[in-house]
């Protein structure tokens, strides 16, 4: 009998132990992070009980700081609090004793070029373009087409604007274009194009548009994973190529599929061509070699072409862009971020300008080379697009 309550109280006693230490233990599934509070901090939250030392990685934190470090609570909860931050989209990961992890009570994340992180959103001013809001929406569509310049068939992103399955309206068309490491997926992902331009036409801030995203990389078909080349490991080297001339030389491709299949208004002047860094490079190059087809030219941070006789399309460059001023466009437009690696190189590019006396506009924002700031080029190109001419009216 002894023995028997001996082990009785052992087990109790165990047990004790056990739920005293559970209580301790937060619930995996009540733990919110990020936490967003009314003031605009953000609270973020890991639960790492064996971890020595966490750190949040994000472009929250104020510029030059790369790393905030949480801190352990009894439970193994670690946290810390970012104050007050300006409406904007962000991204974040956690680094675990040196190894990145994404937060796991946030579903919220997504790719860029072989990183993966983590998003939240703060509501309010140019932020608000960038939600989902209550008003009509346009469709994405992931589309293939063949190439016949290329000999291959490849995919992009077309943006249709809302109502334009039951109109039978034309509409104006944007092509849209990525970065280095970007990829058809890019603009709607990472740059929110489909929220900036529904809440802008809804805002009736512009004009309800198509917007065509395709792939920049000629030797791959599609984003990374949705090929036959499978789950592949993507990265910078494997999205070479960008600077080769054929994505310009076969553009007319996607003008022709575009004016086949959508009910666009097919003429310059209800043609826009714009895009980021490498995507720049590509505007630049593509309205100066076919200069009768665009009459809007959006510059994001762009990359500069550089003479080159080997490649048709960077070759007599200077009489190219003559030739542009002379045909005549309504809109040459340029942003760059005061820190962008490419600044100077974007400053010689307008000097170029300034000497032919080819008009553009400018405009120039805080930080560098990041989505913080094509977002916001975007919002502010788009609404000069297509505007009527006095003979339209």
């Amino acid at each position: 009998m002894k023995k028997i309550f001996l082990i009785s109280t052992l087990l109790a006693l165990t047990s004790a132990r056990i739920l005293a230490q559970q209580s301790l233990m937060p619930d995996r599934n009540t733990i919110i992070s990020p936490e967003i509070h009314d003031d605009h901090s953000v609270t973020f939250r890991l639960f790492a009980p064996q971890a020595k030392e966490v750190r949040l990685v994000s472009d929250c934190l104020p510029e030059g700081k790369n790393f905030e470090d949480l801190q352990k609570d009894e439970s193994g909860l670690w946290s810390c609090t970012v104050n007050k931050l300006n409406p904007e989209l962000y991204g974040y990961t956690f680094s675990v004793d040196g190894v990145k992890v994404i937060d796991p009570n946030n579903v919220y994340f997504i790719r860029d070029v072989a990183n993966v992180f983590n998003i939240f959103l703060i509501d309010g001013e140019r932020a608000d373009l960038y939600k989902v809001n209550d008003i009509p929406h346009g469709s994405l569509t992931k589309i293939w087409y063949q190439s016949p310049t290329l000999n291959k068939e490849r995919r992009m992103t077309i943006y249709t604007p809302p109502g334009y399955e039951s109109s039978k309206q034309n509409y104006p068309v944007l092509y849209l274009l990525h970065g280095m490491g970007g990829d058809e997926n890019a603009w709607t992902e990472l740059g929110r194009a489909s929220q900036i331009l529904d809440n802008l036409i809804a805002r009736g801030a512009a004009k309800p548009m198509i917007v065509v995203m395709p792939n920049g990389h000629v030797i791959i078909d599609a984003a990374p994973g949705e090929t036959a080349d499978g789950f592949y490991k993507p990265n910078t080297f494997r999205l070479r190529g960008g600077f080769a001339g054929e994505m310009e030389k076969s553009f007319p491709d996607i003008i022709q599929f575009v004016e086949k299949n959508y009910r666009v208004k097919a003429d310059k002047a209800h043609r826009a061509i714009a895009g980021l860094s490498m995507g720049g490079l590509h505007s630049i190059a593509i309205s100066a070699n076919y200069p009768n087809t665009f009459d809007y030219i959006g510059l994001f941070s762009a990359a500069t072409p550089q003479e080159n006789e080997k490649i048709e399309v960077y070759h007599n460059l200077d009489q190219k862009f003559k030739l542009q001023k002379e045909n005549g466009y309504q809109l040459y437009w340029i942003g760059m971020g005061k820190t962008d690696f490419l600044y100077q190189n974007g400053t010689l590019f307008r000097n170029k300008l300034d000497e032919i006396d080819m008009k553009y506009t400018y405009y120039e924002s805080q930080g560098g080379h990041t989505w913080r700031n094509w977002r916001i080029y975007l919002s502010e190109f788009a609404p000069l697009l297509f505007k009527e001419k006095e003979s339209e009216k």
